[in-house]
């Protein structure tokens, strides 16, 4: 359903709206805000409201800065720990130039095209993610720091630490804000917390990852807590992923399962295994976009480093959970929570279509623990592994046609620019590491 401008305009006074955030991401998954007084609402949703492009980084140059913010009617939303009287409101836009046509360079557009592919084949994507994050102390002066007092481990019912509180209060801010919370729980590491929430079509999944972090962070610091959704704060302990669950629906049926099968996987879902594991190298770069996203990505802390599939166990990249019938999904283990979910969706769907419209077929399912084999069982066995730098995951990503496709030239010559200075900027550093082991030794 999708609402009217005055059916918006309504909820804005029922809710005593005083002020509206108009929200758009960046290129590097960044939340951004453009604030306006209730007065400016109905010009905002008429698509009247300019801002200059050049202000936010890899969007345009300063010759053509004038872009539109066109809001999505049926994201808005008022934030429930806002006082009642005054309250404020969010709406999600869509970046469009000053021409009237979508921007090349926002990510919800870059979405909304790669779902346009999927449904000229017939299909509709639904996605649901599984975000970790941290909650951490913060210092005297408020800034974060790593130290948790947490003694908890995976699906513990007693955190003897202040993070049950903070995370119920995120569970209810949530549904206030109209999310169907299926799961919420404490995880493996200390401070670690994972909420789930229920699998939904692609576009308004990305749009609620970035509400979620946005909420989660929030109540966070309400609590005098820091939340980060980085994906390896702490060395020694698992890191923080987000598994994303896909399965395409064809006229209201999971085209994934196939009750004649002898696994009840149609060939479309094995397609689409196969075009994963095919582009798997080139997405990550986008569903792992930092240099953090390699130290979650090595072995012996469940994160997948090997690009494999099985319905049996979770250290290949891709799992196959056991439900079948409309639940029938595919489990991409590999996004970490920093990527940019409007853009991992993307090149992710973009990969599984590639799969089903050449009808790559997949290597044979792994069923043994791919962490156990050694170098040569695994050479044996095919199995290649995920990039392990964000230097080589740009490399493979500049390498695939495909998958830049998605992108588009835009966004993946920004994002290109930008992740190699990130890398640069690292590998010039001295760390800490360096010299503990190196500066009392030489």
């Amino acid at each position: 359903m999708t609402l009217t401008k005055e059916e918006v305009l309504n909820r804005a006074r029922e809710s005593d709206v005083k002020f509206i955030r108009l929200q758009f991401t960046d290129i590097f998954g960044v939340l951004k805000n453009v604030a306006i007084t209730v007065e400016q609402l109905a010009k905002a949703l008429d698509g009247e409201m300019m801002f200059d492009g050049s202000s936010i980084e890899g969007f345009v140059r300063i010759e053509e800065s004038d872009m539109y913010l066109i809001p999505d009617p049926n994201t808005f939303a008022v934030f429930p720990w806002r006082p009642r009287e005054g309250s404020v409101a969010r709406l999600i836009c869509d970046i469009y130039n000053h021409d009237g046509t979508p921007f090349i360079g926002c990510p919800r557009n870059t979405l909304k095209r790669v779902l346009a592919e999927a449904a000229e084949m017939g299909f509709s994507l639904k996605v649901g993610p599984e975000a970790e994050f941290f909650l951490f102390h913060t210092d005297a002066e408020g800034k974060p720091t790593t130290i948790t007092h947490d003694k908890a481990g995976y699906f513990d019912l007693t955190p003897v630490d202040l993070g049950e509180n903070a995370r119920r209060d995120m569970v209810l801010t949530l549904e206030e804000l109209g999310f169907e919370i299926e799961a919420s729980h404490h995880e493996v590491a200390p401070g670690q917390h994972e909420i789930d929430f229920k699998y939904d079509d692609a576009l308004d999944i990305a749009d609620k990852i970035m509400t979620f972090k946005f909420v989660v962070r929030t109540i966070a610091q309400r609590h005098g807590l820091h939340a980060t959704f980085m994906p390896k704060p702490v060395f020694g302990i698992a890191g923080s992923g987000m598994h994303m669950n896909q399965s395409l629906f064809q006229n209201d049926r999971n085209a994934f399962f196939d009750p004649d099968m002898p696994d009840q996987l149609s060939n479309t879902a094995k397609y689409y295994v196969g075009g994963l594991i095919k582009h798997a190298p080139a997405i990550t770069a986008i569903t792992n976009p930092t240099v953090n996203s390699y130290k979650r990505l090595v072995s012996g802390y469940e994160a997948p480093v090997y690009i494999a599939w099985s319905a049996r166990n979770r250290s290949p990249l891709i799992r196959i959970p056991a439900k079948r019938g409309s639940s029938t999904r595919i489990e991409l283990r590999s996004p970490d929570p920093s990527c940019n979910p409007y853009l991992a969706i993307a090149v992710a769907l973009k990969a599984g279509l590639d799969g089903i419209k050449n009808r790559i077929q997949p290597p044979p399912p792994i069923d043994k623990n791919i962490y156990e084999m050694t170098n040569e069982e695994r050479i044996e066995e095919g199995i290649g592994s995920l990039p392990t730098s964000l230097y080589e995951a740009i490399e493979e990503l500049a390498g695939n046609e495909v998958i830049k496709s998605a992108l588009g030239n835009h966004t993946y010559n920004r994002f290109i620019e930008a992740k190699t200075i990130e890398w640069d900027r690292f590998r010039v550093q001295v760390h800490p590491w360096e010299l503990d082991e190196y500066l009392a030794v030489f």
